[in-house]
């Protein structure tokens, strides 16, 4: 214990004289929640659209004035289909409605009638947004109008409900989420250079020359780094809940279990590719490679895991940043369901114990000849 316990105070002084650790512990979880609460916003936007009516019909015109009035639309009437190529092409509009000449007659005569929607295709999710505005907001203005009686009338009245996050606010699940992405860069990018650190700057072969043991290493890098990464989640659940006030509706104790289970797994990512590599610039790219794009890209947070390719899907079941997202995600917005925690923490657990025996088995006790 007297050699754990001296190798542990080392490493704290390491840490404390290092100004990275604590940049990236305290300074980095409030630029990353600017960021994910302030500069990422995945909810319905407004767009710009315009509105060419060829219907002189005045009740068509009340039609023209819902796009104006909808929160989600800026409308902008235009005369000719040249003015909104050209505006379309020039980015000033996100897509366009016209009106042919003949709708009101159709509809009178309750008979189909369309509506051309144009939309610029080179932006994928603003497209999809436009289709659905249009067509949303041409169904209300159809059932309040005159020809509502022309609509069959529907057989199952539909009344959507929106469970745990009803304002279906994007940041209540991002900015949590965030919080593992921190947490991986804490746990995989500090850790990577640890023992690397070591052996560029001579003093493993010091420490191989006293009766310290591979426990005592390893130990000795995961417990003050452990230390650190729960400090920073203290700081990461109190900026997100004080400061952003994003709701948490679960249990804080079982919270801090779970993110120390996580924690511990990081860690065993980021001392693993440092025993191995040796080399802190390697190391670091390694730790960015490994650690944070899949952790950013393939855990959840942005894109459904669902919606990936089978190989993607199979992949992300061995990145921690997964089970960890999804267990803090739930444990804001939907608080304690134990089917979520227990999966997970088991997961995490796992793949906790299999890093640390391989990161043991890994540290040598003894010079390359």
């Amino acid at each position: 214990m007297k050699i754990l316990l001296a190798l542990i105070k080392k490493e704290i002084r390491q840490i404390l004289r290092d100004p990275s650790s604590i940049i990236i512990a305290f300074v980095l979880p409030i630029i990353s929640f600017l960021i994910y609460m302030y500069g990422i916003n995945l909810d319905s936007v407004r767009i710009t659209m315009g509105i060419k009516n060829d219907d002189s019909s005045p009740e068509v015109a009340t039609l023209v004035k819902s796009f104006g009035h909808s929160k989600y639309v800026n409308s902008i009437n235009f005369d000719n289909m040249e003015d909104i190529e050209t505006a379309i092409l020039r980015s000033k509009i996100k897509g366009a409605i016209v009106i042919p000449n003949d709708f009101s007659t159709r509809l009178s005569r309750e008979q189909n009638a369309d509506l051309l929607v144009i939309t610029d295709g080179s932006e994928v999710n603003t497209a999809n947004y436009v289709q659905n505005y249009a067509f949303s907001i041409a169904n209300q203005w159809l059932a309040t109008s005159k020809y509502r009686g022309g609509l069959q009338k529907n057989l199952v009245n539909v009344e959507s409900r929106t469970w745990y996050n009803p304002d279906l606010n994007s940041h209540y699940f991002i900015v949590p989420g965030s919080i593992a992405i921190t947490m991986t860069l804490i746990g995989i990018l500090l850790t990577s250079l640890v023992i690397a650190r070591e052996w560029e700057r001579g003093t493993m072969e010091a420490l191989l020359s006293t009766k310290v043991r591979a426990i005592h290493i390893v130990l000795g890098k995961y417990i003050p780094y452990f230390l650190l990464g729960m400090t920073s989640m203290t700081f990461n659940v109190f900026l997100c809940v004080c400061v952003f006030q994003i709701p948490f509706h679960g249990s804080y104790l079982i919270l801090f279990t779970i993110s120390g289970i996580f924690m511990f797994t990081s860690l065993g990512i980021g001392l693993m590719i440092s025993t191995v590599l040796k080399n802190q610039f390697i190391a670091s790219m390694a730790a960015l490679s490994i650690g944070f794009m899949p952790a950013l890209m393939l855990s959840g947070l942005l894109f459904p895991i669902n919606s990936m390719p089978a190989f993607f899907q199979y992949l992300t079941m061995i990145i921690p940043p997964r089970y960890f997202i999804a267990f803090i995600e739930s444990e804001f917005m939907a608080g304690g369901v134990n089917e979520i925690r227990l999966a997970n923490a088991f997961y995490l657990t796992v793949l906790g114990l299999i890093l640390f025996a391989g990161v043991y088995r890994k540290t040598q006790m003894r010079l390359e000849a």
